[in-house]
């Protein structure tokens, strides 16, 4: 059951609330995206619960409760893991406002979540790398991305009339498929999974296996100039206890590198506009 920290406020006065007049994101937490456009509400990766504690423990607030949502066209995700495929916080768009998902088929399959995937056939779309669809206004182009740890897994390029934004999911670098990624698109906004060396704990046995989450600063970059990216916006970096980092050294990584030409640091909440560099905070925080 989905709780959300911040009541309706922010569904309500801050996305929903917002008539934008180009392609307008918001930054959810975790890897979670709501995209905006004058015609069309996107969301991508949307995870609103809390982890599986005390393996996983959430770190960040739940922004909002999708069954308060009113606009929703599409969601998109990007692989099969539960912060990324969660039916829970995902259905709701589904249910009461007829999103279609667009997911790979390890993602309806082979999904992490233990449930119905919520997703009646008609509104089910399986993706690949290679494909193209139209959602309202804006033209999605899923891509390869390199996820060691995924079954199956796409980014997405979103091209909008006033720009265009990519999503990494959780991919590491990816020489080859972001190159081709940046042959074939001017991208504006992207964002790519910042994470580190953590420690993950079974519950049952308490064992506990450490292993590489996302990428490292260094990644962050490389990944960045593959895809050549105008403004790079580091994602999940600070979702799960044990497993955050700091955007705020890939500045330093970043100095001697062409790309990306400006790193915003996104905070859940945070609103950001595809043609004008830096975040814009809710206004229950400017006023």
């Amino acid at each position: 059951m989905i709780h959300s920290t911040w009541g309706d406020w922010f569904i309500r006065e801050e996305v929903e609330g917002a008539v934008p007049d180009e392609l307008t994101l918001w930054y959810l937490g975790c890897n979670g995206f709501v995209l905006r456009s004058p015609e069309t509400t996107v969301y991508v990766d949307p995870y609103f619960a809390d982890g599986e504690p005390p393996n996983l423990i959430r770190m960040l607030p739940v922004p909002l409760d999708p069954a308060d949502a009113t606009e929703c066209d599409a969601v998109l995700a990007t692989h099969e893991h539960i912060d990324h495929m969660h039916p829970p916080s995902y259905g709701p768009l589904v249910e009461n406002l007829g999103a279609d998902v667009y997911a790979t088929t390890a993602c309806y399959e082979e999904a992490d979540y233990d449930g119905a995937m919520r997703v009646p056939s008609e509104r089910k779309h399986v993706v690949e790398p290679g494909q193209t669809f139209t959602v309202g206004d804006l033209t999605i182009h899923a891509v390869a991305t390199n996820d060691p740890d995924a079954l199956g897994e796409v980014g997405y390029v979103v091209e909008h009339a006033s720009g265009t934004f990519f999503h990494g999911g959780d991919s590491r670098p990816a020489p080859d498929a972001f190159g081709a990624v940046a042959d074939a698109f001017d991208i504006d906004v992207g964002a790519l999974a910042l994470g580190s060396v953590g420690t993950v704990y079974d519950p049952e046995t308490g064992a506990g296996e450490r292993n590489r989450w996302y990428m490292d600063e260094n990644q962050v970059i490389e990944a960045a100039n593959q895809l050549e990216l105008d403004r790079l916006l580091p994602t999940h970096y600070d979702m799960w206890r044990g497993l955050g980092a700091d955007p705020n050294v890939l500045s330093h990584h970043a100095a001697s590198f062409t790309y990306p030409q400006v790193i915003e640091h996104a905070v859940i909440g945070d609103r950001f506009s595809i043609a004008e560099p830096g975040p814009k905070r809710a206004r229950c925080l400017r006023e």
